[in-house]
């Protein structure tokens, strides 16, 4: 005979003193299948949390000894495999925010909704216990890669609101994919948004959704990003283009976790988890009057800093290899000694994007399987491009500035043929900005013109 082995439900950790609201939870909780134990103030709840494992813990902000940062602290400072939840009283967003930042994996506004502590629950409960997985990865082992992998995996296991800043190409979107990868919601929808390229009198039909009959053209309900998104991940990339007024509803629908469709009457509620991204610095934006002060505030609960390519350069020949092993398939094709070095001493103002494109272009014109440094076609002296000893040296700093531009604008012009439209997109300028900076250094395509628009 053999014996059947029950696996043991999942254990809760309540921690309020207010019986009527632990009554509640409890009773919800039990109703899914789940163990619960109450602690009634920080010391028990301290004390339960060193004598068992749980796997979750839900705590009021203000108990009679404390808060209940206290014990999202303590299971931080202890690095217990526990997700915390706080219960923070309604509008006061500040607390939720801090609770975050200090570690914890979501938050609750009173009065408590049970369908939000449902789905909180089961995100909780779904948390990988692998690293991420997929073919795609952070390469390099410099400090600052390091730094970043290191993020990533930590901020994984919250729902906190990530805001990821960095040069163009520089991997923003892989770093939020790798975020989505290690979290609770790897097997949800992942919605990738570019928030400048959709016309600002789209931007809350896209966003939100409409109701068949809302405006002309509107023949049938359509569901927008936020209803996509849900149960899942929203990836807001260049989010620092968004007009104002549309950051308005923005900032309503993150705090209220509720959204309304276009010629709907009532609003719906929404469970997604929110990472945005941009190559602008948002708090110039904020100072300039551009973004909104408490978007950004809501935004940035959790920054990571992806760094230039030129900021790790001994990583490059790491990052180089398997995209090459990626091109040439069963082709036996190798970098020369050369060739890496002189990838080494580049500065990349595309960072790894244009680093893959100028392996891509050298694979095409390589000889005798092997890749040598006139096959990387790094941009000629001739076009205007620094050379890279000069760069060494940053005195006087307007010179030196005018120098890093001009190689940025040429690096892009070289990408697109010149053409300065496509150019400018790439470096996120206006094309007013871009033929500005172009007459103003004086840069011109090979034959001596302008170049296409």
């Amino acid at each position: 005979m053999v014996d059947k082995i029950t696996a043991k439900a999942p254990g809760v950790l309540l921690v309020d003193d207010e019986p009527d609201i632990l009554e509640l939870l409890e009773l919800a909780l039990r109703k899914m299948g789940l163990e619960v134990d109450r602690a009634e103030n920080v010391r028990e709840a301290i004390a339960r949390l060193s004598a068992q494992r749980y796997d979750l813990c839900l705590t009021d902000m203000r108990l009679p000894d404390g808060d209940g940062l206290q014990v999202v602290r303590h299971i931080a400072q202890h690095n217990l495999d526990v997700p915390v939840a706080v219960i923070t009283a309604h509008g006061n967003m500040e607390n939720a925010v801090t609770a975050l930042k200090a570690g914890a994996f979501d938050y609750l506004s009173k009065p408590v909704s049970l369908d939000q502590l449902r789905t909180l629950v089961k995100s909780a409960l779904n948390l990988p216990h692998a690293g991420p997985s997929g073919d795609k990865l952070l390469l390099g082992h410099s400090p600052a890669m390091q730094k970043v992998r290191d993020l990533i995996q930590r901020v994984a296991r919250s729902q906190a609101p990530v805001h990821i800043s960095g040069e163009s190409g520089s991997g923003k979107e892989l770093a939020a994919r790798l975020i989505v990868q290690s979290g609770p919601r790897h097997d949800q929808p992942f919605v990738a948004v570019n928030c400048g390229a959709i016309p600002d009198n789209l931007m809350e039909a896209e966003f939100f959704g409409y109701r068949k009959g809302a405006f002309t053209g509107a023949d049938k309900d359509r569901d927008g990003f936020f209803q996509a998104a849900h149960g899942g991940t929203l990836f807001l990339d260049e989010v620092a283009d968004l007009p104002l007024a549309m950051q308005v509803k923005l900032l309503r629908a993150i705090q209220e976790k509720r959204v309304r469709k276009i010629g709907a009457n009532n609003e719906e509620p929404v469970d997604v988890r929110i990472i945005s991204a941009t190559h602008h610095d948002l708090g110039e934006r904020v100072r300039r009057g551009d973004f909104r002060q408490d978007l950004y505030y809501r935004l940035s609960v959790i920054p990571i800093q992806m760094p230039a390519l030129r900021e790790s350069r001994e990583d490059i020949p790491e990052i180089a290899l398997p995209i090459l092993e990626r091109l040439r398939g069963n082709a036996e094709v190798r970098f020369s000694e050369q060739a890496l070095r002189a990838l080494q001493g580049y500065s990349f103002p595309g960072n790894v994007r244009e680093l893959e494109n100028i392996i891509e272009r050298a694979f095409a014109l390589c000889s005798a399987g092997v890749i040598e440094e006139e096959d990387l076609l790094l941009v000629p002296v001739e076009y205007g491009q620094v050379e890279n000893t000069a760069l060494s040296s940053k005195y006087p700093l307007p010179k030196y500035l005018d120098q890093v531009e001009k190689q940025a604008l040429l690096e892009a012009l070289e990408q697109t043929g010149f053409n300065r439209t496509a150019a400018a997109k790439l470096l996120g300028l206006t094309f007013r900005t871009m033929r500005y900076r172009m007459e103003r250094l004086g840069i011109k395509d090979p034959n001596g013109t302008d170049g296409p628009e």
